[in-house]
């Protein structure tokens, strides 16, 4: 099958290119006058990084700067290192950055392209599922704070995107499965016939090569960038649409989960428990029917993600949810469906509602 080429628009503009064995793409994607291209890359992933510094090879000076792996390259320790070996190196703002890894990797290497001489090139070549479908696409970089994740960051779209869905074929089963967790959700904002892929396949069927994975990878990607290229910055959608921020849904709980569990659970199931949480709270708000809100649990459980939580009290959870980005002073905002494929914000919600959908979350209540 051919690549598939899935073009974001906007002041900067640039191209997702979906397909097998894409390495070779990159000196098209960099261009001629790069020099110098660092490769942002965590240890362990020699296999994957060997075909892109080849690739690089013949027509670049190739730096390759070693991350640690996950959310543990997402401190500002990490950062200052990457900067200090671009200074070592002469890196020029003529010069570009390749990220390889999954969506750790290209928020840290991203926001190092992004404040290294106020911006270099990034080029993103996602080796995991959640990072093809989320991290990769949309220009959004950061690192975590003791406070909160992804809490210091800058938007800086990259200057083109490989998803080469060969990387998937290694990717651990239960990696594959987080993942899903973002294109689901996709399903729930903007595109209901991801969730009837999801109910019709088989998911035994969901792997690495498979026709219908290929598509709901494309489908996830045209969902974020046509979010993305109508509010890159998240300064509010038109119509009474959220915008950017709907691509938010769920993540209010799902931050506050990974807080509490120290970044030990993956970020695609913190999403599908979150956005089964908010869910509850939509339906308690009289925003959804039992059906819609039921079929929350149902399409994340179909595919093998976790639905419900007590890791943590409703009182540490409510706490960290403070602290979301999408707060406004001391008022909690969340992104609620009034429908299948209908985001909006509830805005100030009753700490009782809040409280009795944590109750559900965590299997307290039918």
């Amino acid at each position: 099958m051919s690549d598939t080429v899935l073009h974001v628009g906007g002041a900067a503009p640039y191209d997702v290119v979906v397909g097998h064995g894409l390495a070779g793409r990159l000196p098209e994607v960099l261009g001629e006058a790069t020099q110098r291209v660092a490769v942002v890359c965590p240890d362990g992933l020699d296999d994957v990084l060997a075909p892109v510094v080849a690739a690089l090879d013949a027509a670049y000076d190739v730096l390759v700067l070693p991350l640690p792996d996950g959310e543990d390259a997402k401190t500002a320790d990490v950062a200052v290192r990457c900067w200090e070996e671009l200074g070592r190196a002469g890196f020029t703002r003529s010069d570009a950055v390749v990220t390889v890894g999954g969506g750790a990797t290209t928020d840290v290497g991203g926001f190092v392209a992004a404040t290294w001489l106020r911006g270099v090139r990034v080029v993103h070549v996602p080796t995991t599922l959640l990072g093809m479908v989320d991290a990769a696409v949309g220009g959004k970089t950061g690192i975590n704070t003791g406070a909160g994740k992804n809490l210091v960051g800058a938007f800086h779209e990259p200057a083109g995107v490989l998803c080469d869905l060969a990387l998937l074929e290694t990717l651990p089963r239960a990696e594959l499965v987080a993942g899903l967790g973002e294109v689901v959700k996709c399903g729930f904002i903007a595109d209901p016939r991801i969730l009837e892929l999801v109910e019709e396949t088989d998911p035994d069927a969901l792997v690495a090569g498979s026709p219908v994975l290929r598509e709901l990878v494309e489908r996830a990607i045209r969902v974020k960038i046509d979010v993305v290229v109508a509010d890159l910055k998240e300064t509010g959608g038109a119509a009474g649409h959220p915008g950017r921020e709907a691509l938010n849904y769920g993540h209010t709980m799902a931050h506050a989960i990974e807080r509490a569990e120290s970044y030990g659970v993956r970020h695609g199931e913190a999403v599908a428990m979150g956005c089964v949480y908010v869910a509850e709270l939509a339906r308690r708000t009289g925003h959804l029917s039992d059906a819609e809100a039921d079929r929350h649990r149902s399409a994340f459980a179909r595919v093998g993600l976790p639905t419900s939580y007590a890791g943590a009290s409703f009182e540490e959870l409510h706490a960290a949810m403070r602290v979301d980005k999408k707060s406004r002073g001391s008022q909690l905002r969340f992104v609620v469906l009034d429908g299948i494929g209908r985001p909006t914000v509830l805005a100030g919600p009753d700490e009782a509602d809040l409280r009795a959908a944590y109750d559900v979350l965590r299997g307290a209540a039918s």
